[in-house]
Order: structure tokens, then C-alpha cells, then sequence
């Protein structure tokens, strides 16, 4: 299937959503945990504070604890809007920030932040001087407004509509800051939900049940199994581990002298998808096949480039002594269980 396509499906009772070029997978969200999504909005209890950290743990509904890294000046017992930022490891707290956004397809709303903001990808300067007149015309909050990318070339009616809607959303929120008990202000969104707000490209869309085994979806799903991961130039095994993620990079048969340099460049092209489809984050280590240093500075450079394109926030960190190359990768994703992926 060529082009670009969006399927919307469920796995059981598990709401899904992938996103396909030219039929291959290339983004996929699963709803598979039962902690809340990055993205809810708590009313928290400030419950202890974290030495040697700055950080504060929160009391959550349902007797869930969270942790926010920016603590100075709180104090116990103190009500506080927060919202989730990633998916909590196990036995860990839930990672939160006091900077609540609100995010939608065309517009996000920043409370606390005013100041009327358009994104720098829309160049064009009549583009931009058409939403600051929707921006002015709808939006009549303190708060701040930044407008999207994707409200290029996209419905006036529906953009007007959207800043509206996250509007509404802050004040509701915000009139339930204060507390004193814990309580859940918002659920975040799932994958469907998501897949509207960020695939926001020309794409055919798939609603039909059982889409994800008529597309081909769920063999490339049951392929995430395996570690390895064709490059045509080499290969390049992904594993995680309970500390980090390793990722390995081999030349496979191909013993000429560029061997090394085209393995390392098609890894760097491929690990953004390989770790998006898998849901991997945290601390990443790479162990490129040996390479001359001048060679390093090429390879760093492809990886910049490929991580520019990913949605998730990654950090590139740098070579160790030992030659390998770090990454520190934000956790918005839970991985894929292994259980889940022998049943499919």
C-alpha cells in the first residue's frame, strides 16, 4: 500500500492506533497499562520533600504517589495542578511537572505563560498574520496561546473551534486547583486521540474493525519480538535491559573497507523508528561497529539529524572512553510487554 496511512483498531480491549508509509510501520500507540496517561491532570498533595534532589513526592487519587523534580519553595500538604510528562518504571513514582499545558491539534494553551506565539515552521508570512487574526478574534483568556504547525493550510472554522475547546478546558481545570484531597482533572488521551492530534499529515485514515490484521499491522507488530533489526547495510540489535537500553551494531558479511562507516549511518537512520515502535526510552548505549575518529563526527551528525525528525525528546549525550555513544531518551511511551507480543 503506498502512501501514508492512519489505522485505527483495538488489540482485544486495547484502544491502538498506527501510522504506515507505504506499508510499513512507522509509528504505533498502544493503550496497555493501567496507570495514567502522560498528559492527565492531577490536583496533587505535596507529601514530602526530596533531599539532595530539590524534588517533591505527591499524593495522587487511588493512593498513587508522584514525582516532581522542580520542588523548591513547596510545602507538605500543599495543593498543586501537575500533570503527567511519562510512563512511571516499576515501583517508581509517577513523573510530573507543574507546567500544565493543553494541547490539541491546532493549539496549546499555557496557562501561566500569556503571549499570543505561532510556530516557526509557518514561514509564510500571510499564513501567519491569518491566525493571529483567529487568535485575536476567539481567544480572550490571560492565559498564553501558541498555534501549530499543523493549523497550515488547515480550516479556519476548525482552528477557531480547537482554541475554544483548550480554552474552556484550562478554565474548567484551573477552577479545580484547589483542594484538599487528590483528585483526577483530566485523563489524557489515548491512541486515537493522540493519532488526531499528532499525525497530522495527508494520510488516508482506516476506522474499519480488524483493520490492524487487514493492513498487515499485527505481523508487524508479532516482528518487534526480535531484537534484530534489518539495514540492509548490516544489522542492528535493540535490546533493553533494566538499567538501559543496548543497541549493537554489526556489518554482517560485508568485510570491505566502508563497511563499518555504512552499517553505523543506516543504524543511525533506523534506531529513531526501532525505538518509537518499541516504546524504549530512558538511557540508551550504542556500540557502533569500530570506526575511525573521522569518522565519529559524521556519524554523530546522522544521528542529529534522524533524532530531529522523531517526535520524542531525546538527548544526544556523547562518546565514553570506551567509544560508545550515549542518548538519554524521555519515557512518554510504555514498552511493548513481551506477553503481548507472543499473543499477537
Amino acid at each position: 500500500m503506498k502512501g501514508r496511512a492512519i489505522v485505527l483498531d483495538h488489540i482485544g480491549d486495547m484502544e491502538a492506533a498506527a501510522y504506515m508509509v507505504d506499508g510499513k510501520l512507522d509509528d504505533l500507540l498502544i493503550d496497555h497499562t493501567d496507570g495514567p496517561r502522560p498528559g492527565a491532570v492531577f490536583r496533587g498533595i505535596c507529601d514530602r520533600p526530596i533531599k539532595g534532589q530539590g524534588g517533591m513526592m505527591l499524593r495522587l487519587p487511588d493512593g498513587e504517589t508522584a514525582f516532581l523534580r522542580q520542588g523548591k519553595g513547596l510545602r507538605p500538604g500543599q495543593p498543586l495542578l501537575v500533570q503527567v510528562t511519562g510512563y512511571a518504571e516499576d515501583t517508581k513514582a509517577i513523573p510530573v511537572t507543574d507546567r500544565v499545558l493543553f494541547k490539541s491539534r491546532f493549539a496549546i494553551v499555557t496557562p501561566g505563560k500569556p503571549g499570543l506565539n505561532i510556530s516557526r515552521q509557518i514561514t509564510d508570512e500571510d499564513t501567519r498574520d491569518a491566525l493571529l487574526a483567529i487568535a485575536h478574534d476567539v481567544f480572550e483568556s490571560d492565559h498564553g496561546l501558541i498555534l501549530r504547525s499543523s493549523c497550515e493550510g488547515a480550516d479556519e472554522a476548525d482552528i477557531a473551534e480547537d482554541i475554544l475547546a483548550m480554552q474552556s478546558l484550562a478554565d474548567a481545570v484551573l477552577q479545580d486547583a484547589d483542594g484538599a484531597v487528590p483528585e483526577a482533572l483530566t485523563e489524557g488521551d489515548g491512541p486515537h486521540a493522540l493519532a488526531w492530534r499528532e499525525w497530522t499529515g495527508a494520510a488516508t485514515i482506516v476506522t474499519d474493525p480488524g483493520s490492524f490484521e487487514d493492513q498487515g499491522v499485527l505481523d508487524q507488530i508479532g516482528g518487534l519480538r526480535d531484537a534484530r533489526v534489518p539495514l540492509g547495510e548490516g544489522s542492528m540489535y535493540v535490546e533493553p535491559t533494566r538499567a538501559l537500553v543496548a543497541v549493537d551494531v554489526n556489518t554482517g558479511n560485508d568485510m570491505s573497507p566502508a563497511a563499518a562507516l555504512k552499517a553505523n549511518l543506516a543504524a543511525c537512520r533506523a534506531l529513531p523508528r526501532a525505538l518509537r515502535l518499541r516504546g524504549l526510552g530512558g538511557q540508551i548505549s550504542i556500540d557502533f561497529v569500530s570506526m575511525s575518529k573521522a569518522h565519529r563526527k559524521q556519524v554523530e551528525q546522522s544521528l542529529r539529524a534522524a533524532f530531529k525528525l522523531d517526535p520524542i525528546e531525546t538527548s544526544l549525550v556523547g562518546w565514553t572512553p570506551m567509544g560508545l555513544f550515549e542518548l538519554q531518551r524521555k519515557r512518554e511511551r510504555p514498552s511493548i510487554p513481551d506477553t503481548l507480543l507472543r499473543d499477537i
